[in-house]
């Protein structure tokens, strides 16, 4: 039997896996990714990318392949709703950061934007990056089994194309292996939630619908047929490539409609558009299940899970994808540091406790969401247990010239309102605050104004808190705070006085082996505070200073200089990594 040795073991290459072996390879470490499928993902599947997640592929130098392959967030500037596409528009809204009264929001929060880019063009970006940067990658490849010791896992893989079994031994698995995680499984994940909610169907399909929507840009377009048979016409068109490829997502289907023919694709293709003459061609049809899942433990010994393998959820808020690669991102450096650093074995506990409440919660959103299209339909006057002619009768309410008509659209716009919590959930997708053994707590509370935390990102350099950005300057040019920090090593940012820091840092760097650069910003220094704001951004004096982990979150706020800032930075740096001084 074939045995192969390698440092992480990663099962899965979809964005969890992929974004996860690229985190590692920078850091040198010997990386092997298999994945059961044959290829990166066959259709569009998870699309929007959020801020935070574009931000982590800046750090990957993924940024500019990205943006390229995508389609940019200001064509994603609204939701219609409508009776079809070629029909009465009878609702719109704002999305994705484009409202203009909440744009400066997003513009001040990051140094980048969230814009549209479908898993099938994202996955070949970050798998190829993994590739290049040496990680080993085989295809068609299965898992079978892993048994773990004090020293490492024993894996046993198959190889579908010649139905060869054989081992990899390495020091830890990462299971990214998505829903019905096999790796979850082997290990004993617990899950709490539901699965299987309901059925429902996405149908890919080219076909040139400018004249429909040149003049009202959006991602997605919201169709209510309730005069329709079957699911009441509830159906998400979906854009792919402006504007001529799209996914047509159909949900609460009855079963029998699971397996269509290429007739009833074409026919519901067509109802959605509201025009039979439109060419339509399909390329597939994919069914899947609503499921509300999510583990309470992301770790057992040696191997650790990420990704829908531990949360699984509607598409909703768009968070899916946007979390595997985060939970990649907060897990590539933790392993590195353990492997390369001499970080104990606390440090990768920090992975479950700091991703686990966030994946748990974007579950409970996800779902929150999808309950919102209901409470729509009910604003709307419309009864989904009527009949068809019934509930048609019922919808033409809305457009009358009567007090009932006029009510109907009051509680429609307050419902409509409420769909804020889905596409415009600036806090759901960018307020991340940790809490573990590699944050050092400084007894502070977490400010937000009153604001909803959902809707509204609030910024903080709190230890835990993701580094907030600022525009500052290097070497005349202007940059992120955030460009500051690479994720192959820790980064001691002070300010003006901060001289003894620069000392400091390098000693320390030095003392305990691991990679840390320390820079003033201020007037004259390595980097230059362009706006002068840095210092009430960053909540510290002009002797204190942010340590920030290679995930661009901080890990230790100190607001002024110690009496004995090695010792202090010593110990700061020891306790996040949970190793000995």
């Amino acid at each position: 039997m074939e045995h192969i040795e390698t440092e992480v073991l990663v099962v899965g290459s979809g964005l969890t896996g992929a974004t996860t072996a690229v985190a590692l390879a920078r850091h040198g470490i010997d990386t092997m990714m298999v994945s059961r499928a044959p290829w990166v993902a066959d259709s569009p599947r998870a699309h929007i990318v959020n801020q935070r997640t574009m931000e982590v592929m800046r750090a990957l130098d993924l940024e500019e392949a990205c943006a390229g392959a995508s389609t940019p967030g200001e064509l994603l500037q609204s939701l219609p709703m409508m009776t079809s596409l070629s029909g009465v528009e009878f609702g719109r809204m704002w999305t994705w950061g484009n409202d203009p009264a909440r744009a400066g929001e997003y513009t001040t929060a990051s140094p980048v934007r969230g814009c549209d880019l479908p898993q099938h063009r994202f996955e070949p970006i970050l798998v190829g990056e993994a590739m290049r940067r040496g990680v080993v990658t085989r295809y068609r490849t299965e898992f079978a089994s892993l048994e773990q010791d004090d020293s490492g896992v024993t894996t046993t893989l198959r190889d579908l194309v010649t139905g060869v079994t054989f081992t990899v031994r390495s020091r830890f698995v990462v299971g990214a292996d998505g829903g019905q995680s096999p790796i979850a499984n082997a290990i004993g994940l617990p899950l709490e939630g539901t699965p299987g909610l309901g059925p429902a169907l996405n149908i890919h399909i080219r076909a040139d619908l400018s004249r429909y929507v040149d003049h009202r840009p959006g991602l997605i377009f919201w169709i209510l047929q309730p005069g329709r048979e079957g699911a009441m016409g509830n159906a998400i068109l979906r854009m792919v490539r402006p504007w001529n490829e799209w996914v047509i997502g159909l949900a609460y289907l009855d079963e029998s409609i699971r397996r269509p023919s290429d007739d009833e694709l074409v026919a519901a293709v067509h109802e959605v558009i509201g025009n039979e003459s439109v060419e339509v061609e399909v390329v597939g049809a994919y069914p899947w299940r609503i499921n509300a899942v999510y583990a309470t433990e992301y770790r057992r010994g040696r191997v650790l899970c990420a990704g829908d393998a531990v949360h699984r959820h509607p598409p909703m808020n768009g968070l899916g994808g946007n979390t595997c690669v985060q939970d990649a991102f907060n897990l590539g450096w933790k392993l590195a540091a353990v492997l390369r650093w001499g970080a104990g074995d606390e440090l990768l506990d920090s992975f479950e406790y700091e991703r686990q409440p966030l994946g748990q919660a974007l579950v409970e959103r996800s779902i929150k969401s999808w309950r919102q299209n209901p409470a729509i339909v009910r604003s709307l006057g419309i009864d989904p247990a009527a009949s068809p002619a019934e509930r048609q009768a019922q919808f033409e309410v809305f457009f009358e010239d009567s007090e009932e008509g006029e009510r109907r659209r009051v509680a429609f716009q307050a419902a409509k309102r409420e769909r804020d919590y889905a596409y415009h959930a600036h806090g759901t997708e960018m307020n991340h605050h940790y809490a573990s053994s590699a944050v050092l707590g400084d007894g502070t509370e977490l400010s937000v104004d009153g604001r909803d935390a959902e809707l509204y990102f609030h910024m903080s350099s709190r230890p835990g808190s993701r580094l907030p950005h600022a525009w500052l300057g290097r070497d005349g040019k202007r940059v992120s705070s955030l460009d500051l920090c690479r994720p192959e090593q820790f980064t001691l940012l002070a300010r003006t006085r901060g001289a003894d820091w620069l000392v400091t840092a390098e000693g320390v760097a030095a003392k305990l082996g691991v990679p840390l650069q320390a820079l003033r910003i201020g007037p004259g220094r390595e980097i230059e505070d362009l706006y002068g704001n840095w210092g009430e951004i960053a909540g510290i004096g002009e002797t204190g200073a942010l340590l920030v982990r290679p995930d661009q979150h901080v890990a230790w706020r100190v607001t002024s200089l110690p009496d004995d800032p090695e010792a202090a930075l010593t110990a700061a740096l020891s306790s996040v990594l949970s190793c000995e001084e």
